[in-house]
Formats: C-alpha cells, structure tokens, sequence
C-alpha cells in the first residue's frame, strides 16, 4: 500500500505551521510502516504532482479555518472531502485542490484521502506554534498513526 503524509504549512506564520510540525514529530519519533512517505509540502502545490501521483491513501495535515474554537482537531474525509475544498479552510486550498484535481484529470488521484488539522488560534508572524495548537500536536500526531 502506497501511503503519503503530506504536512502542509507556513513556518513563518505560528499556528499555520502545524502541518510541518506533525511530519517533524512523525520523523523524528516513530519509525512508520513501509510504503509510507512523509513529505514536508511547506507551501508547495503542483510541484508535490509526481509525488502525490497514484496512491492508495493520502493524509494531509494542516491548520483548518473550520469557524472552530481555538485548538480544536478537525478530520475530513470520504464525501466530506470535496465539500472542504468549496469554502477556504486554509491558506493552501487555492495550490492543493489544484493538484488533486489534475491528479483526477490524470487518472492517478489517491484512492482515499483524510485531511487532519485543527482550528489556528493565529497566523500572525512568528516561527512558533501558540502553546493551544502546540499541545494539539501529539494529539494529531495519533491521529496520523491510528490513520496508518
């Protein structure tokens, strides 16, 4: 089974840095299943195409606008998915669902996609996360495993 973890995310701008931070936490402290891929997608799009290309599973994590509190985890998935691209929940909807949907074009989109995040307290600059979305991550960091 082909799987990528794509965490995605600004660094420079606090909490919309979660994603990155999830794929360094899942690099650096657990040793993960084989046919699994963890790719820093920072804020790349169509350059991620090859990569994501013909997969039988994609996670994307990221910090979700979902109109939240603060701090709260998100999942999406299944019929959900395309319903998530039709309102800007986070800042790399406009490069992401372009390559989803090329990939779809090509005949080579995932067979199942779950998007993880959680709802940003701030996006301000700054290159740490706030301590709320900083404790969520090993919480999301679970949510990939259990994923898995």
């Amino acid at each position: 089974m082909k799987t990528v973890v794509l965490g995605i995310g600004n660094l420079i701008m606090q909490d919309e840095g979660v994603g990155v931070r999830v794929v360094e936490a899942l690099e650096r402290d657990h040793v993960l299943p084989d046919g699994v891929t963890l790719i820093d997608g920072g804020t790349s799009a169509m350059e991620m195409l090859d990569e994501l290309s013909n997969l039988d599973r994609l996670i994307v994590v990221d910090a979700i606008n979902a109109g939240k509190p603060p701090g709260t985890l998100v999942r999406i998935e299944g019929d959900d998915v395309p319903v998530f691209f039709r309102t800007r929940l986070s800042p790399h909807q406009i490069g992401l669902p372009d390559v989803l949907a090329s990939l779809e074009f090509l005949g080579a989109a995932p067979k199942k996609m779950v998007i993880l995040g959680v709802q940003p307290q701030t996006m301000a600059l700054g290159m740490e996360l706030t301590p709320l979305v900083a404790a969520r991550v090993p919480e999301l960091v679970g949510q990939v495993l259990a994923e898995l």
